[in-house]
């Protein structure tokens, strides 16, 4: 079981741009009942989870599929964290998705299984601890010769609230969860560092403990443990017997890898060959997504590498040829995506400021490319010698301007001439860009510039005038798609920002609606002849493959990346055009496709649809870092993305494998790692229905009953950037390994959590840890901020500020209810309470409540308690926590305290039983989300012997929808009566004159009537026949309105039919907005709304309601002629009013 042990009670580090709290003394009476919950639930064990015994439902007496339905089950898991560091806020936002449905789920009477593992594998840790190596070497054991080291100070007074929480890693048997704080906030926060153990130190690790994290697993050993200390802190409820690390530091985990990477290489997804990869080259091995510090999702872009031999120097390129050999061959090596265009080629860009360089390839041939792309080429065979690009010379483009080469497959055989183009780019390509403005914007615009401006570019005219070919035919632009674009939309010049819109327009169009209309591919559609011009083009020698990463992509060891061409094992991944498996491409399209799994938002659906669309081959070892051996081949590990996709279903037998995370204590089985082979993992795992093992055959038979139990997973749940890769490869490698009925069933990616409006970053001080949001404002604060935050794959927001509000809520809330639970004074009449209040004047009397009979305000009361209820279950069925928190608790609350002033204005106090029922609510809706107050409510409160936790989420109840129309119309009118009176206290700040004063007394008339007129049931009757005509009361013409109603009536007929039309759109329902009858007794409820529009406004002296007619004259007497066109302005809920001083 996790560590249940408090800090030492020290404040941890305030970021410079977080909130500092004043007082404490409210939140740390929460956080006291949070600890004390915390091991009370540690103690009983309420979150160890079990599937139904095999004595209870023997193996075989019924299939999983009828046993997860007779006894329903949630499983719930999250990617798991990389522990390099502390884990921070957004790490609480992205597990409280899974552990506030789990809450829910376990309160619908289901099975509950939440577990929680911690990642390990990669290159991070590995690439940190080396470098700690490199650093020791250079400055000591402890860094003493760097003389401009971060100081350390000792923590005065005045540090005590910005005091850095760090880990106190002392001798040996150290509890690694403890933490100690002795560094001021300026050594935090002192900005980016430029060495590991600056870094380390600003993570709070004492200088002479810096040493030890030289050795990568004792990051390892350090990092979960603090890891798991603090998800305890936070609330986490999570089943974590079952809990481990990823490598070998586990031995049983690290025997599932292998076991897993032999089933897919059996079953022929695992392939090896030559393929391109983003590489490291300082670490000598492919970098994916999990070992950049920089360009996570990036891929590799591969292009066709076109040779244009040089014909004809310019002029200014003397210096070039004096440094070549006199039978030197250059050529100008453009980059292209469109082979299939080379036809057209009629110049050849280079950027003029750029600085290219010239490298020999082999004999007398030399490439003239830019220094980038010859680095990219060195990885890929195109040189000589791996690794190595030989540079010969240098020249800018400005030299070469002029200069004439051979386009191959180009009209003009006399050859082209390099031309400038200023936004030619050397991180793009190879920095030479071959020109085709018969199907390229950009191209042409710039062709069309240089034309038009020859001297100004320092070019011959007749240079940029060469004849544009047509060569392609659409059929939305003709065949000269890109001067057809050009010109439609009018760009003047090749800077105008309209052009990367137009080339994108361009190359779909031709892409995928194109006919060749020349070469030897002529008729052909231009998807089929992109690849036969490719191969005639490196078949006859004047291209060939070059790739190179799509964006910048740095390593974890601070190297910029390239693309190498490796034999490497992969994943094959990938639609079939992408090269990969086409038919399990189309299984994991299928179950995305098939309803069987939620995505919880549609933009969720769609960014896996693109990933799928994109995604191909995925390298699945390396030789550097941490991790499990690739069991066929161990000179490598399995990389950080693919030991880290079918992991859910380890949890599910975690337990009875071991008791630690680190496999080091046998767990229920009593079962040694060597024991776990690749028979006895298919068996658990339902891959087979016999095993040949010594493991005792019940247990097996268990851990079996665990696994087909608990799967499928009912909910994953990760940050939305990982839908480009694990998500992705979630799906892929559980379609593969298992039949449908063990496929996800619900993969919720969330947004990224901002803290207080701004992006976290440890750089600008606007950061917060998991640990420093606990300290700060207490579990259950913490918890309902995020749950505030927001719910959409949109990113959310952590606001300190309603942290900190939460704080005083729940102690007040609690306060409150202890008051009313455990001091109650019952009274069954008014007279007693007369008596009461009599004999102690001034005193507050929320603990004298009624007993007997419920009046008007109760029966409101107790059907709005049922209406919140179904709208929190509604909330929480859709995992929706920002919505639950506000129906289940913000609502809850202003409900009573409606209730509480209602009464209390009408002097019958609150009745007992619903106070009671009240108080059972609140605990029940808000213990998914803050289990640690709703527990302390339900407890100690309420007196419940169980725990909150596993208590029944409240039924709905009947609402009754005349009480909830009544409740509405109640605040709409004190709404409407306060705004009123405040509008008017403006108009008088202001110097403006106003109908009355409300700063002196002052009375209201409410005309309302219970009966709609003439001319208003036409109105409806209208908008009746246009729902049954159209479906739809918003296309009833106003015109229609105004010939159907007498004439006399038609000013006020129309912005009738404007009200109703604007609720029916608002989502009111239709019968609602237009029935005849009144859902309610106005009249009662206006005269029950009384004392409490005269409690809540002080100068408010006398309410008088008057029920009118249809001509506005008042039904048991006459209104002054003066008020009739208000009064006759009233309508079946939505009274007037008229305020006039007393």
């Amino acid at each position: 079981m996790a560590d249940t042990t408090p800090h030492d009670g020290r404040e941890p580090p305030a970021a410079q741009k977080t909130r500092q709290l004043e007082n404490t003394e409210k939140r740390d009476v929460l956080v006291k009942i949070e600890r004390r919950f915390q091991k009370q639930w540690a103690d009983d064990h309420v979150f160890d989870a079990a599937a139904p015994s095999i004595d209870s439902v023997p193996l075989d007496a019924v299939s999983p599929e009828e046993l997860r339905a007779q006894q329903p089950k949630f499983f719930g898991t999250v990617a798991y964290p990389y522990m390099n560091g502390s884990l921070h806020v957004g790490h609480g936002f992205t597990i409280s998705k899974v552990e506030f449905a789990a809450g829910y789920a376990r309160m619908r009477g289901k099975r509950v299984l939440m577990p929680l593992g911690f990642h390990c594998t990669g290159m991070a840790i590995k690439a940190c601890a080396d470098k700690l190596v490199r650093e020791m070497d250079m400055f000591g054991r402890n860094f003493e010769r760097y003389v401009e080291a971060l100081p350390i100070r000792t923590k005065t007074d005045a540090d005590a609230n910005a005091a850095a929480h760090i880990y106190a890693l002392t001798p040996a048997a150290a509890d690694v969860t403890v933490f100690k704080s002795n560094k001021s906030k300026a050594v935090a926060k002192a900005g980016k560092a430029k060495f590991q153990f600056q870094i380390m130190l600003s993570l709070g690790i004492p200088r002479e403990e810096i040493h030890r994290f030289a050795d990568p697993y004792h990051w390892v050993n350090v990092f979960p443990n603090a890891g798991m200390h603090d998800l305890v802190s936070f609330g986490m409820r999570a089943d974590w017997r079952r809990s481990f690390v990823t490598t070998d530091a586990n031995p049983y985990y690290d025997s599932f890898v292998r076991w897993q990477m032999n089933k897919l290489k059996d079953l022929g997804k695992i392939k090896f060959g030559k393929r391109y990869t983003v590489y490291s080259p300082l670490d000598k091995q492919p970098c994916l997504d999990h070992d950049r510090s920089d360009g996570e999702g990036i891929g590799v872009q591969q292009y066709t590498a076109i040779k244009m031999p040089v014909l004809e120097w310019a002029n200014d390129a003397g210096s070039v040829t004096n440094a070549l050999p006199a039978t030197a061959k250059v050529y100008f090596v453009a980059a292209t995506l469109r082979p299939e265009t080379m036809y057209g080629q009629t110049c050849c860009f280079v950027g003029p400021n750029i600085i290219y360089g010239i490298f020999h390839v082999s004999n007398n041939d030399y490439f003239l490319i830019s220094r980038r792309s010859a680095r990219n080429m060195a990885f890929q065979n195109i040189f000589p010698e791996w690794g190595v690009c030989s540079q010969v010379a240098e020249v800018s483009g400005k030299q070469v301007i002029g200069t004439l080469v051979e386009a191959p497959l180009s009209f003009h055989k006399t050859g082209i001439r390099i031309l400038p183009m200023e936004t030619v780019t050397e991180t793009k390509g190879t920095g030479i860009v071959t020109s085709v403005p018969s199907d390229s914007p950009d191209d042409y615009a710039t062709v069309t510039d240089l034309t038009n401006k020859p001297d100004y570019y320092g070019i011959r005219k007749e240079w940029a005038e060469l004849e544009v070919v047509p060569i392609i035919e659409t059929p939305a632009y003709g065949n000269l798609i890109a001067p057809t674009l050009v010109q439609k939309h009018k760009v003047r010049s090749a800077k105008d920002p309209k052009l990367a819109e137009l080339k994108d327009i361009a190359y779909k169009e031709g892409f995928y609606n194109g006919t060749m209309l020349v070469g030897e591919f002529k008729g052909k559609v231009v998807q089929e002849a992109k690849i036969l011009v490719k191969n005639i083009l490196i078949n006859s020698g004047q291209a060939f493959e070059y790739a190179e990463p799509d964006g910048l992509v740095i390593s974890r060891s601070r190297d910029e990346c390239v693309a190498a061409h490796l034999d490497q094992w992969y994943l094959n991944y990938g639609t079939e055009e992408n090269g990969g498996d086409g038919n399990w491409c189309s299984q994991v399209i299928g179950h995305l496709n098939s309803g069987d799994l939620n995505t919880f938002s549609t933009e969720a659906k769609n960014q896996f649809e693109k990933t799928l669309g994109w995604l191909g081959q995925w390298s699945c070892a390396r030789s550097y870092g941490l991790g499990s051996e690739l069991p066929w081949d161990h000179g490598f590990l399995v990389e950080s993305l693919s030991d880290s996709t079918i992991y859910p279903a380890y949890y599910t037998v975690a337990h009875y494998l071991h008791q630690d995370l680190y496999g080091s204590k046998q767990g229920l089985g009593a079962i040694s790692a060597d024991q776990m082979t690749d028979e006895v993992w298919d068996f658990i795992f339902a891959r087979a229905n016999t095993v040949n093992s010594d493991i005792n055959p019940r247990t097996l038979q268990s851990m079996r009953r665990e696994f087909t139990y608990w799967y499928p997973v009912d909910l994953r749940v990760s940050g939305k950037d990982l839908i480009q890769n694990h998500l992705t490869f979630f799906i892929y490698i559980h379609v593969a390994m298992w039949p449908k009925e063990y496929w996800p069933r619900g993969i919720r990616p969330n947004g990224h959590l901002l803290l207080n409006g701004e992006k976290m970053a440890k750089s600008t001080g606007n950061f917060l840890t998991l640990r420093e949001a606990v300290a700060k404002f207490g579990a259950d604060a913490a918890r309902i901020t995020i749950a505030d935050a927001g719910d959409s794959i949109e990113d959310a927001n952590f606001e300190e500020t309603v942290a900190n509000k939460t704080i005083l809520k729940l102690y007040e809330l609690k306060k409150w209810l202890e008051e009313m639970i455990l001091e109650p004074k019952l009274i069954d009449s008014l007279g007693q309470h007369v008596q009461l209040r009599d004999s102690h004047p001034g005193k507050s009397f929320d603990t004298t409540q009624r007993i007997g009979d419920f009046n008007f305000w109760d029966k409101l009361f107790q059907n709005e308690l049922r209406y919140l209820v179904a709208e929190t279950e509604k909330s929480y069925d859709s995992l929706l926590f920002k919505a639950a928190v506000r129906f289940g608790f913000y609502d809850l609350t202003a409900l009573r305290d409606f209730y509480r002033e209602a009464t209390r204005a009408s002097g019958c106090r609150m009745h007992h039983d619903l106070v009671r029922y009240y108080a059972k609510l609140q605990a029940l809706l808000l213990a998914p989300i803050a289990p640690h107050w709703a527990d302390y409510i339900w407890r100690d409160v309420l007196g419940m012997a169980a725990t909150v936790n596993t208590a029944s989420f409240p039924e709905r109840g009947y609402v009754n929808a005349k009480q909830t129309a009544t409740l509405n119309y109640i605040r709409s009118v004190i709404s409407n009566i306060a705004s009123a009176q405040a509008a008017q206290a403006k108009r008088l700040a202001k110097g403006k004159q106003t109908p009355f004063d409300p700063s002196k007394p002052y009375h209201v008339t409410i005309f309302c009537t219970t009966a709609l007129s003439s001319w208003q049931r036409q109105c409806v009757d209208l908008l009746h026949s246009e729902i049954t005509r159209t479906g739809d009361a918003s296309t009833l013409e106003m015109k229609t309105v105004s010939q159907s109603v007498d004439k006399k009536h038609a000013k006020k007929a129309i912005p009738f039919v404007v009200e109703a039309k604007r609720r029916i759109a608002a989502g009111e329902p239709s019968a609602v907005v237009l029935s005849k009858e009144p859902p309610f007794d106005e009249l009662t409820a206006l005269h029950e709304t009384d004392p409490i529009l005269r409690q809540i406004l002080p100068q408010l002296e006398n309410v008088s309601v008057l029920p009118v007619g249809e001509n506005g004259q008042c039904i048991d007497g006459s209104v002054p002629d003066a008020l009739v066109p208000i009064a006759a302005g009233a309508l079946p809920q939505f009274p007037t009013y008229y305020f006039a001083n007393s």
